[in-house]
C-alpha cells in the first residue's frame, strides 16, 4: 500500500510538474498578445481551454483577417466549414496563412437542450476561427478552445476546475506570470514619475518582486524605469549644463 501511494504521489507530482511547463508556455504566448493567464484559462479533464472571446480579442490585436468560409457539408442538423486565416508577419508584405475545419453535429459534439436552437452553421464556423486564431498564434496542441470542450461540459461537470485549483501547494508559473502581467499594467497606467515610483516602493509591490524568480523580477523593473524616461524622468538639472546633483 505504501508503495502504491508512493506511486500514485510521484505520478501526480509529475503530472503537476508537466502541467506548470505547459501552462508557463501558453501564459508567455497570451502575455505576448496582452491576456493574461488566469481568468482566461481554465481545465477540463486536465486539458487546458481558452474563452473564444479571448480568442476574439487576439484575433483583433493581431489584426487577423479570414478569408469567406468554405461549405464542406450543409443538413439541417449538421455543418462542416473550412476557414482560413492570415496574420501579418514581422517583416512588411510578410503574412501567416493556416486553415482548419470546423464541425457541428447536433447531439453529437454539439448539444442544445429544452427548446434551445441549434446554431450548427455559427458554431462549425466559429469552432474553425477558433483553432486557425490557436494556429496561428502558436498554441494549437497546448490549449483548446471553449466551443472544443462543450461535449466535456455537458457530460463531466465536476471535472472543470480553475487551472490555479490544480497547484496550491507551490507557486506556479502562470502565477508568476500574472502577477508580472499586472504590474506592467500598473506601471503603464501610471501617469507621473511620482506615481510610477510609489508604486514600485510599495510595501505590497516589493513583496510580490521578492516572491518573482531573479530574471523576472529585473524585468519588472527595466519595465518600470523604461516607463519613467517615457514620462522625462530624469528631470532636467537644475542651473544649467554645469550644475551637478548634490
Amino acid at each position: 500500500m505504501k508503495l502504491a501511494r508512493i506511486r500514485s504521489r510521484a505520478l501526480s507530482t509529475a503530472l503537476g510538474r508537466t502541467m506548470r511547463t505547459a501552462d508557463k508556455q501558453i501564459a508567455d504566448i497570451l502575455v505576448r498578445y496582452g491576456e493574461p493567464f488566469a481568468g482566461n484559462v481554465w481545465r477540463v479533464q486536465g486539458t487546458a481551454v481558452i474563452y473564444h472571446k479571448t480568442l476574439e480579442r487576439i484575433a483583433a490585436h493581431t489584426k487577423i483577417r479570414f478569408d469567406s468560409p468554405t461549405l464542406l457539408r450543409s443538413e439541417r442538423d449538421e455543418a462542416v466549414i473550412l476557414v482560413t486565416g492570415r496574420m501579418p508577419g514581422e517583416k512588411a508584405g510578410e503574412e501567416r496563412i493556416e486553415w482548419s475545419i470546423g464541425e457541428a453535429l447536433v447531439n453529437v459534439n454539439y448539444r442544445v437542450s429544452g427548446r434551445q436552437a441549434a446554431y450548427v452553421y455559427a458554431m462549425a464556423e466559429k469552432r474553425a476561427k477558433d483553432r486557425v486564431i490557436l494556429k496561428l498564434i502558436e498554441l494549437h496542441g497546448l490549449v483548446y478552445s471553449e466551443e472544443e470542450a462543450d461535449e466535456f461540459r455537458q457530460n463531466q461537470p465536476m471535472a472543470i476546475r480553475a487551472v490555479d485549483e490544480d497547484f496550491d501547494a507551490s507557486p506556479a508559473f502562470d502565477e508568476v506570470t500574472e502577477q508580472e502581467a499586472d504590474l506592467k499594467r500598473l506601471i503603464d497606467e501610471a501617469e507621473s514619475i511620482n506615481a510610477v515610483t510609489d508604486l514600485m516602493l510599495d510595501e505590497r509591490t516589493q513583496g510580490i518582486l521578492n516572491a518573482m524568480p531573479h530574471g523576472t523580477r529585473e524585468e519588472v523593473r527595466d519595465y518600470a524605469k523604461a516607463r519613467l524616461r517615457a514620462l522625462g524622468w530624469p528631470p532636467a538639472k537644475k542651473g544649467g549644463r554645469g550644475s551637478r546633483a548634490a
